[in-house]
């Protein structure tokens, strides 16, 4: 059976195992990404207020998004380990409860969105363009199953070793939402109510995928069945463990990007935030990679705990480590090289050329900020995969908002260096902070080889 050899593939080389699911992911979240900039330009042909209400409901959208990843976080992680162990029923149990999880939170976030989403908007400072934003925020908070169930499917297939359904359907989704834009847009002049009915239906559409593989084809390795549940509280601990820091990092990633444009409009005006916001979207799709390795480093580094496995799990460390170096690295070198006529491609102020030309010394300033990045990340993702979420999140919180602002701030405020300060000091505290993390993981490594040969 497919899943059989699925999972061999995830239990035996690490290497093997970690290019099987994250290239793939790779792909997917590019796809994803380009697709969020294909959402703002077909709404900014609406108009400048539609475009405004977006970028204020953007932030909420992410949040459901990242509370998805977070509870897939979660359940890979404990169902991985569950693998290792060889305790395949335990592992049925465990998506059963990840998928009650799943529909939980889905309804507590309908009742925010029935109740609550007009106070949200008017304290996100929106409410001048108040009707764009319920227009487009009521249809995604209505159906957000259809955004967060994928999420967490993809994540238990992950942790079979089934990278093909785990994202052929994210791709099919982004794909969709692309060519739904404008039909429901213009075509069916539905407006900005359009762009979130697109967004809805593309997510219905990938998740059927997912649904027909697990209700009709039935040839998943894990069992989607409610006759496997049995109601265990620590299953539910040790998925939460995971999954309430790994949403939670998502919030903190938005949290950075929030004072880094406070210290630019301090330190050099709301012109140069234009010129930073260009250059900070290079820096998002360099980060997609070590993601995707992430995903993958979980549900390898889980399997190899479980199994006390020391030799698969340092193979693991070391490995995702190196290959998110080499592919940020080669990635950053493209940006640094190519700067200008890059940012001259999100240049929508037409003929502004001192906006390219700023955000292209920006870009090539803050692709050190990604330099050292992997090793970060490869400690946030292996203490997720071992179950240890709250310290994947203690790094990410030293990381991002602890030393790459505390240096910014530093640096740029008070020895008055200015917005290169800022930069600089974001620079020095995100490295840093990567290096401290890839140690306390290493420490962990070590100590983790010490409890497998007694």
């Amino acid at each position: 059976m497919q899943a059989n050899e699925n999972i061999e593939s995830i239990t035996g080389n690490p290497h093997s195992a970690i290019n099987k699911l994250a290239f793939p992911t790779i792909f997917s979240l590019l796809l994803m990404f380009l697709n969020n900039l294909i959402d703002s330009f077909w709404v900014a042909g609406i108009n400048s207020n539609a475009l405004a209400a977006l970028g204020f409901i953007a932030p909420l959208y992410l949040v459901i998004i990242g509370i998805g990843s977070g509870i897939g976080a979660g359940a890979n992680s404990l169902i991985s380990r569950y693998v290792g162990a060889q305790r395949i029923d335990d592992a049925n149990n465990a998506v059963m409860h990840s998928i009650i999880i799943t529909l939980v939170v889905s309804v507590m976030v309908l009742m925010i969105g029935i109740f609550f989403l007009d106070d949200l908007v008017i304290l996100l400072g929106a409410g001048g363009v108040r009707t764009y934003c319920l227009s487009y925020g009521h249809i995604i908070f209505l159906m957000n199953i259809v955004i967060l169930a994928p999420n967490v499917v993809a994540s238990i297939f992950r942790a079979e070793g089934d990278a093909a359904r785990a994202t052929n359907p994210m791709m099919l989704t982004a794909v969709l939402n692309i060519i739904l834009d404008p039909i429901m847009i213009y075509g069916l002049d539905l407006g900005i109510f359009g762009a979130g009915l697109a967004t809805v239906v593309a997510s219905f559409l990938g998740f059927l995928c997912m649904l027909y593989w697990i209700l009709i084809k039935k040839d998943t390795f894990f069992e989607f069945k409610f006759s496997n549940y049995r109601r265990k509280l620590k299953i539910y601990k040790e998925i939460l463990a995971v999954s309430i820091p790994a949403s939670t990092e998502e919030i903190i990633f938005a949290l950075v990007a929030i004072i880094l444009n406070y210290l630019i409009i301090v330190t050099a005006g709301v012109e140069e935030v234009a010129a930073f916001t260009i250059a900070w979207r290079f820096i998002t799709i360099a980060f997609i990679p070590c993601m995707a390795i992430g995903f993958a480093t979980i549900t390898v580094s889980g399997i190899a705990y479980g199994a006390k496995n020391w030799k698969n799990f340092n193979e693991t460390i070391k490995y995702s480590t190196l290959l998110g170096l080499a592919i940020t690295i080669a990635i950053c070198a493209v940006f640094f090289i190519f700067a200008y006529p890059l940012c001259g491609l999100f240049n929508f102020q037409a003929g502004n050329s001192a906006l390219v030309i700023r955000s292209s010394e920006i870009l090539q300033l803050l692709v050190f900020y990604n330099c050292l990045i992997s090793l970060g990340a490869t400690a946030a993702y292996t203490y997720q995969g071992v179950g240890s979420g709250f310290k994947s999140l203690g790094l990410t919180i030293l990381r991002e908002l602890i030393l790459s602002m505390a240096f910014a701030y530093l640096m740029g405020i008070t020895l008055n260096m200015g917005v290169f300060g800022v930069y600089l000091g974001a620079i020095i505290g995100m490295n840093l902070g990567s290096i401290i993390g890839f140690a306390f993981i290493w420490i962990f490594n070590l100590k983790f080889k010490k409890s497998c040969s007694k």
